[in-house]
């Protein structure tokens, strides 16, 4: 029991997932340090997410303060053939976020002096009372419980489950943000607040709108967010895809700035031949385009003792569920709510694995069905 009777957590992971997994248990009291990896602040990473009611809630659990609009909302959901021709038009309201926006809001939550940069961790060692957190540079955390929120390549995962890897699906996204004013008018008129698609043979792209850098959800301010799927296959193919531009094969995605001059010159040429007029003007007022495999990944379990796993490192689902950012949100406001409400850790810890595997499956399982249908791909 950590000093003074308050329970404490270690959480490895300082994205989403490890602030959602924090800021839900500060708010029932425990006591949280959050070990994030990366030297460098997280701010400027990330592009577009749909704000699902569970972020919402989450914050609300916590008590976050937000005090303004988290997104932008759209109005219509288009769907355009290549020409740019309208296919079909619903009105269908929803709000889009940003990875930065999300991030510096939740990092409120988190004391700085309990979030700490440059913690690769390593290892750890369960106790009967605890569990004891292992860093590189020598560093030990003791607490009650350990939390595996480091996405999709969780380091915690892989000393648990080491035989289990992401599989790849088959395709790629590649994405990119558009400031507002550098947009032309003629495609800036017909895609402007919308929600918009264009679903072609083996391919679909689509596009919102986001705030800002800032955060700023002002007209004038905001940003476009596009994503783009298409098919890339295992071996040379996806080689060249996720080899950035100074030579590194990178795991699953290059990041905005680092895609190499092949591959990037490979998808502007393709938005030419393949995009309608709105799409092709966004593809080409990217300044950083960006890419991601796709990946598939469930845990067979979620707890080991005093250690769990939650966000991507559990479940990595479709990005078509639009439901990763809230996965993850939902996984920690459980948990919290699980362990407020019953005496006993272990009971709470093994009810909430529960739950939130069958949730976890539910939702890759679905994902996986619906991207292999937008994709073209055959069911096994």
């Amino acid at each position: 029991m950590h000093a003074g009777n308050r329970r404490r957590a270690l959480i490895i992971g300082g994205s989403l997932g490890g602030l959602f997994a924090g800021s839900a248990l500060r708010a029932i009291g425990w006591d949280v340090d959050v070990f994030e990896r990366s030297p460098a602040t997280l701010e400027s990473r990330g592009g577009g997410i749909v704000l699902q009611g569970d972020v919402v809630r989450a914050m609300q659990f916590a008590q976050t303060e937000f005090g303004h609009p988290l997104g932008v909302r759209s109005k219509d959901r288009l769907f355009l053939d290549p020409q740019g021709n309208e296919l079909s038009r619903q009105y269908m309201p929803q709000t889009q976020t940003s990875w930065n926006t999300l991030y510096s809001t939740l990092k409120q939550a988190i004391p700085e002096e309990n979030y700490h940069r440059g913690a690769k961790f390593v290892g750890f060692d369960e106790h009967v009372d605890g569990v004891t957190a292992n860093f590189e540079d020598g560093r030990r955390a003791n607490g009650d419980l350990l939390i595996g929120a480091d996405g999709g390549n969780s380091t915690l995962r892989s000393l648990l489950l080491p035989d289990l890897n992401p599989s790849y699906s088959g395709y790629v996204v590649w994405c990119g943000l558009v400031d507002e004013p550098k947009l032309p008018d003629s495609a800036r008129d017909q895609i402007y607040e919308h929600f918009v698609f264009q679903h072609d043979f083996e391919s679909m792209m689509l596009e919102y709108m986001v705030p800002g850098v800032d955060g700023s959800i002002q007209r004038g301010r905001r940003r476009f967010n596009w994503l783009w799927y298409l098919k890339a296959h295992s071996g040379a193919e996806l080689d060249t895809v996720l080899t950035d531009r100074y030579g590194v094969r990178r795991s699953h995605s290059v990041p905005p700035g680092a895609v190499a001059p092949s591959p990037e010159d490979w998808i502007r040429r393709m938005s030419k031949e393949r995009l309608n007029p709105a799409f092709r003007a966004l593809v080409d007022s990217t300044d950083d385009i960006f890419v991601q495999a796709i990946m598939d990944f469930q845990v067979p379990q979620m707890l080991f003792g005093r250690v769990l796993l939650l966000g991507d490192a559990a479940f990595i689902p479709r990005p078509h569920t639009a439901g990763s950012t809230a996965k993850a949100a939902a996984n920690a406001v459980s948990l919290a709510q699980r362990i407020a409400s019953m005496p006993n850790l272990e009971h709470a810890l093994r009810q909430w694995e529960q739950q939130q595997l069958a949730e976890g499956m539910r939702m890759t399982d679905w994902g996986i069905g619906m991207g292999n249908q937008i994709m073209n791909i055959a069911q096994h």
